[in-house]
């Protein structure tokens, strides 16, 4: 019964600190770096006939160029509501439209922005790496209330705790080889 009771509780906090990790990957993806990339856009919200529709669903997306994107919409009428939506983010683009596709092309950045796009970054992984921790705490509470309830011994609870650590340090180190490479990406010219 214990050991199940351990395995559950690790297996559980394994799958939400890699879904931290996850999200923490997806949030570096959403800062501009000088090449183009789909997920800065992608999830951007537009007023479609009323509905408010992540764009993703109203349009294909390539990258012919290292600094341009290309935005095919599904529904050509769709295409002055996408231009309204990218304006009016804070990505500072300006699209171009020919009729059949929009095209964004990304200036490369600044020495002075990188360094502020490495700072946000930080904090992206600085909050990531806090919901382990958080996730790493409930989970010990949880284990230290199966050991209070007498389900688990000292020794058991010590062990699980051990293998709660080792994970817990598994996924902050994805978490900061995720931040590495992005800074790397985002310092590169």
């Amino acid at each position: 019964m214990s050991e199940e009771t351990v395995e559950l509780v690790l297996d559980d906090v394994t799958d939400k600190m890699a879904k931290a990790v996850a999200h923490a990957r997806h949030e570096f993806g959403t800062i501009r770096t000088g090449r183009a990339a789909p997920a800065l856009v992608e999830k951007l919200p537009v007023d479609y006939y009323g509905q408010e529709v992540p764009l993703q669903q109203l349009a294909g997306f390539s990258v012919p160029e290292a600094r341009q994107l290309l935005i095919s919409p599904y529904d050509k009428g769709s295409m002055p509501a996408i231009e309204k939506a990218i304006q009016n983010s804070d990505l500072g683009l300006n699209p171009s439209n020919d009729g059949q596709v929009i095209r964004l092309s990304f200036p490369p950045l600044t020495a002075e922005r990188r360094q502020q796009l490495v700072k946000v970054v930080k904090s992206m992984a600085e909050d990531g790496r806090v919901a382990i921790r958080n996730l790493r705490r409930a989970a010990r509470h949880e284990l230290e209330a199966f050991d209070k309830e007498g389900e688990l011994t000292h020794d058991e609870l010590a062990r699980a705790e051990k293998r709660l650590d080792e994970i817990t340090h598994r996924e902050e180190a994805a978490i900061n080889a995720a931040l590495e490479v992005k800074e790397q990406e985002l310092l590169e010219d």
